[in-house]
Formats: structure tokens, C-alpha cells, sequence
């Protein structure tokens, strides 16, 4: 048996293809043993060319050092150790792209953000001189797609996105699948997976950069708990009676964003779920916290003030510091977000105290160290911009993230430039002044 692998050096993530092995030393059943096989991958597909060439396919479901266990599709009748040949096929994978969901709830306005989502969506356009992240090609209208995938939705939902779609012009860009939640239960299992495959293609044949937009995928975890015990397999339940396999089941979904060696397109997620009664711990957000780089949080008090209702406190998003920054957005992006963030936070504890005590209660041994008690003001002044000018913005408002930057600049110049501690003074001496060109 032999197997096809690259002659360069493996990285991680990445699967030589190129070479052969015929080293196969047992058949038993639907499986065939390899030995000596250089670097094996779990999941790795696999051609099985026999003396006559007939191709049949199959899967490593197994490894342990060089040896591989590969399930064959097609049975294992006619394969012998002497005249078959066996070629692995992996792909080099660079999980460059992010996935990052929404996480929502019964009756927060998820369905207008993703519909938002889709209307304004694209790449980024402006780049600093210095250095040019994208090729002149990336920034085209037409290099730019979305795959959208409601599972579970009623009639209602499914015809607010169609009807959204077309009449904002965004349908032409648009893969659009809708599973109604009278669709058949499996419709649902695999809704999310036809997607993604469809991504794939349009990411890595297509050369476009995509994003894919899954929702609801609590929808899609109840589904895959009432197919799992009612397909007689007889598996332990897990907790709140989801399977135990649910966290690999999500991650073999969320982890197909990314990038392919060699290919110029992307694969961008984000994942919708709602939280049954807010609860955060429930096993779907709770494993889905685990896979993807972060998550946004749709908040149900500040959903009574403003649109979109995103509280960024518990909001995060691990891979920010690759994407951002000089050559990709602008190099004040970090320290900028560093600062809303920290004061921002302060706020929110100076708010929690002044509804206890009072504003006239509060004194600086109450507040941050740095902070006195002329600054109260300037804290309480922010806080009630910062959520009411920068975080809000119109369902049909379309800003770029150098809007936004300059609108931070904005919040930011409420204080005096002494309590702007996390921003270096050369970006201070550029961008504090109320003059600045941004």
C-alpha cells in the first residue's frame, strides 16, 4: 500500500502529500492496517488504488506513531498487501479566519444584527501606506461572498431574511439555506455541514473570501440530541441529556474556518445561538465558548436603551491582535480598545455604586486609585456616550472601523490626557489633539 506525501517539512497543521507506502500489513473487515506511515492525521482521506486500478476511498479513523487504521468506503474485498497502493490526501490548513459567534436569547434581536450582518459585510477597503495585507484583487466587490444557514427558524424568520435580502440588493452575494422548523429533524443535522461545504467552494475554487453565518445552532444541538437517542444507539447522555460527543460534533463545524496553502480565498464563521433563559453555562454556548476565538454577547438590559444591544465587557475576540493594527486597520486600533475598554469598566462599577449610595456619596477612596473625585463626572459622562454613540447604531447606519476609531478618539478626549494611561504618548501626541488627522 502506498501513500502520497510532499517531500517539505510538516508543519503543524499541515499534511505532506506526495509520497507512497506500500506497507500495508493486515486487512480485517472494512479496515486495513498501515505501517510505517510518515506523520498520519485522524480524519485524513484516503485513495486505495488495487492491482486492477480500481480507486476506492476511505478514512484514517485511527493512528498511533506510523501506524495508520483506515476505514474503506467501498468494503475491502480484492485489496491484498502485495499490489495495493494507497494515497493520502490531507490539505495544508492555516486557521487564520476567525469564528466567532453570537451569543443571544429569546427575544434579543439577533435575527436584524445577522440581517445587518449580511447587508453591510465586506472587505476592508482602506489600508495604511506602509503595509498592504491584501492583494490589490481582495478588495473587490466581487471577491466577497456570504453563505447564510437558518436551521429551525419558523415561516416568519425564513421570510424576514429572504425578504431583507432582496430588497437591500444583498440576495446577488448571498448563499441562502433554510431549514423551517417543521423540516425534518436530519434536514437540520445536516444543514450546517451543505453550508459549509459550499463555502468551501466558493473560498477555495472560487478564490472569494466568505462568510458564513449559522443560525440557530441551539436549534441545531436540540436536534442532534433527539436524533442521537432516538436512533437506538445507546449512548450515555451527557449533561441536560445532549450527547457526549457534542463538543466534537460543534468543533467539526466551527473549526472549517480558515485558509487552504496555496489557495487565495478565506473562510470567515459566525456562529448565532440563543441561550435557553440567559444561562450562559447551558452546554451550548458553554462548549461553543470552548471551540471558537471568543464570542459577542447580545444583552437583554441594555436591549431596553439601544440597537444592537452588545454589552463588549463579556465580549471578546482571541485573535484581535492578529488582525488589526498597522497595514490591516490602523496601529492606534489596539491601544484605543485597550482604553475603551478599561474605562468603560470603570464606568459600569461607578454606575453600580451610584445606584447604592448616591452620586454625592461617592468619594475617591470608592473609585479606582487614579481616579478622583472631579473625574466622576468625566466617567459618568462616557459611559452614557459610549453606549448611547458607539456601541448604538442604526439597523440601516453603516460605519467602517476607521469611523469607529475616530468616534473613539472622540469619547476618549472626555478626559484629560493624564488619565489615558494605556495609551503611549506618541500615539497621544498624534491622535489626542481635536484637531488630529486621523
Amino acid at each position: 500500500m502506498a501513500v502520497s506525501q510532499n517531500n517539505h517539512d510538516m508543519e503543524e497543521g499541515t499534511l505532506e502529500v506526495g509520497m507512497e507506502y506500500r506497507t500495508v500489513s493486515g486487512v480485517a473487515g472494512p479496515l486495513v492496517i498501515l505501517e510505517k506511515v510518515k506523520g498520519p492525521k485522524f480524519q485524513e482521506i484516503v485513495n486505495i488504488r488495487l492491482g486492477d486500478g480500481t480507486i476506492r476511498r476511505g478514512q484514517v479513523l485511527e493512528v498511533d506513531g506510523e501506524k495508520a487504521i483506515v476505514q474503506v468506503f467501498e468494503g475491502t474485498s480484492g485489496i491484498d498487501n502485495k499490489y495495493t497502493t494507497c494515497a493520502i490526501y490531507g490539505r495544508g490548513f492555516e486557521n487564520s479566519r476567525q469564528k466567532i459567534p453570537l451569543f443571544s436569547a429569546a427575544g434579543l434581536p439577533h435575527n436584524e444584527i445577522a440581517a445587518q450582518i449580511c447587508r453591510q459585510a465586506g472587505l476592508v477597503k482602506r489600508l495604511e501606506k506602509s503595509d498592504n495585507l491584501l492583494d490589490a484583487g481582495d478588495v473587490e466587490d466581487d471577491n466577497f461572498a456570504i453563505v447564510f444557514a437558518a436551521m429551525g427558524v419558523n415561516m416568519e424568520t425564513a421570510q424576514f431574511f429572504k425578504r431583507d435580502f432582496e430588497e437591500n440588493g444583498s440576495m446577488e452575494r448571498v448563499t441562502l439555506f433554510l431549514n423551517l422548523a417543521n423540516d425534518p429533524t436530519i434536514e437540520r443535522i445536516i444543514t450546517p455541514r451543505i453550508a459549509l461545504t459550499t463555502a468551501e467552494y466558493l473560498a477555495y475554487e472560487c478564490g472569494k473570501h466568505v462568510l458564513v453565518i449559522l443560525t440557530d445552532m441551539s436549534s441545531y444541538a436540540d436536534a442532534l440530541r433527539e436524533v442521537t437517542y432516538h436512533a437506538a444507539r445507546e449512548e450515555v447522555p451527557g449533561r441536560r441529556g445532549y450527547p457526549g460527543y457534542m463538543y466534537t460534533d460543534l468543533a467539526q463545524i466551527y473549526e472549517r474556518a480558515g485558509r487552504i496553502e496555496g489557495r487565495k480565498g478565506s473562510i470567515t464563521q459566525i456562529p448565532i445561538l440563543t441561550m435557553p433563559n440567559d444561562d450562559i453555562t447551558h452546554p451550548t454556548p458553554d462548549l461553543t465558548g470552548y471551540i471558537t476565538e471568543g464570542q459577542v454577547y447580545i444583552d437583554r438590559q441594555l436591549y431596553n436603551r439601544q440597537y444592537p444591544p452588545i454589552n463588549v465587557l463579556p465580549s471578546l475576540s482571541r485573535l484581535m491582535k492578529s488582525a488589526i493594527g498597522e497595514g490591516m486597520t490602523r496601529r492606534d486600533h489596539s491601544d484605543v480598545s485597550n482604553q475603551l475598554y478599561a474605562n468603560y469598566a470603570i464606568g459600569k462599577d461607578v454606575q453600580a455604586m451610584k445606584a447604592v449610595v448616591g452620586e454625592e456619596a461617592l468619594s475617591s477612596e470608592d473609585l479606582v486609585s487614579y481616579l478622583s473625585h472631579f473625574s466622576i463626572n468625566y466617567i459618568l459622562e462616557f459611559l452614557d456616550k459610549f453606549e448611547r454613540k458607539f456601541v448604538s447604531q442604526g439597523a440601516y447606519d453603516t460605519r467602517s472601523i476607521f469611523q469607529s476609531l475616530d468616534l473613539a478618539w472622540t469619547l476618549l478626549r472626555i478626559f484629560p490626557r493624564e488619565l489615558l494611561h494605556r495609551i503611549p504618548a506618541k500615539t497621544l501626541d498624534q491622535f489626542y489633539s481635536r484637531d488630529a488627522t486621523n
